[in-house]
């Protein structure tokens, strides 16, 4: 049977309701993934993100097969690859090069809003708009009025406007180096970034308010990025824990890599200690340590009890 793409996002939300790291009974989440159509916001060239025989990475054409493209947009766990190389490498074929921009699946958008927990009427800060997905669930939870998103690449935020107003989405696009966040716009409620970091931004914690909640990928010496939710104290500081594995193209000003131990990471962790990580932020640091075996309750900063 031949479905729509309306169907195509009701099977594929039905997945996510049944995943433990879908939807988890967050019944706004679910109405914002119905009510705004993926499939506006992809590109109609993407990379398929696993290479075929011939070592490279098969381009998926919505004008030529528009129903593999549409399956490919809502399947919950496969990201899309829309740019390689930094714009380099058209999307003209298959082609091989290192992932520089994609639409995230489903299952990873609806994870990192779920832990992210916007509100009506907050203001929200986004780093990466990359295609403006993740952006138009936003506005749809939060309003346009309290939506900023900052996109480094000029050509991928004008694109993303495009499509957020021709879905009738109006929030703030900006274009400029996400790390320094947008001040103009703050202090914030949320703040999300859809890139992964070595060290949180100083520029991220100074924006965040007192309570304000910080969502993002945190590089990890583990072969994976562990998504981190901290709790903003309003004076440049924020602490939490990690909440999910996850796996994110890093923010260009900090590719290179780094020795763990000068980001704050203690040496001798086991990878299955992920679950148990704290970690603390501020202007001159970040530290991230193991709570003891049989600690618990888990707390964070100011007494938020940290879940997942």
């Amino acid at each position: 049977m031949v479905m729509s793409a309306e169907g195509l996002r009701t099977r594929c939300a039905r997945e996510m309701s049944q995943s433990p790291r879908g939807f988890a009974g967050c019944s706004w989440l679910r109405q914002a993934f119905l009510d705004v159509p993926r499939e506006a916001f992809v590109p109609d060239r993407v990379w398929w993100p696993a290479r075929t025989g011939d070592g490279r990475y098969p381009l998926i054409d919505r004008s030529v097969k528009p129903r593999a493209w549409l399956k490919a947009v809502y399947q919950p766990g496969a990201a899309l690859i829309t740019q390689i190389d930094d714009g380099a490498v058209l999307p003209t074929g298959p082609a091989d090069g290192v992932f520089t921009s994609s639409i995230s699946s489903p299952g990873v958008v609806i994870e990192l809003l779920r832990h992210l927990a916007p509100e009506p009427g907050e203001r929200i800060l986004e780093i990466g708009t990359g295609t403006g997905y993740t952006t138009a669930l936003l506005s749809h939870r939060a309003g346009d009025a309290g939506v900023v998103t900052v996109e480094i690449d000029s050509r991928l935020a004008a694109r993303a406007e495009d499509r957020l107003r021709a879905a009738g989405v109006n929030p703030r696009v900006i274009m400029g180096d996400g790390e320094e966040g947008h001040a103009g716009g703050g202090p914030y409620d949320r703040i999300v970034s859809t890139a992964s970091v070595r060290r949180i931004p100083r520029a991220w914690l100074r924006q965040l308010k007192p309570g304000g909640v910080l969502v993002t990928p945190l590089d990890s010496p583990f072969g994976y990025d562990l998504l981190v939710r901290l709790i903003g104290d309003g004076h440049g500081a924020a602490a939490g824990a990690a909440v999910a594995q996850v796996e994110f193209m890093r923010v260009r000003g900090q590719r290179p890599r780094r020795p763990y131990a000068d980001l704050g990471w203690p040496s001798g962790l086991e990878a299955t200690q992920w679950r148990d990580l704290q970690v603390a932020a501020g202007q001159e640091d970040q530290r991230i340590a193991a709570v003891a075996d049989g600690a618990s309750p888990r707390r964070g900063w100011a007494g938020e009890l940290v879940g997942w």
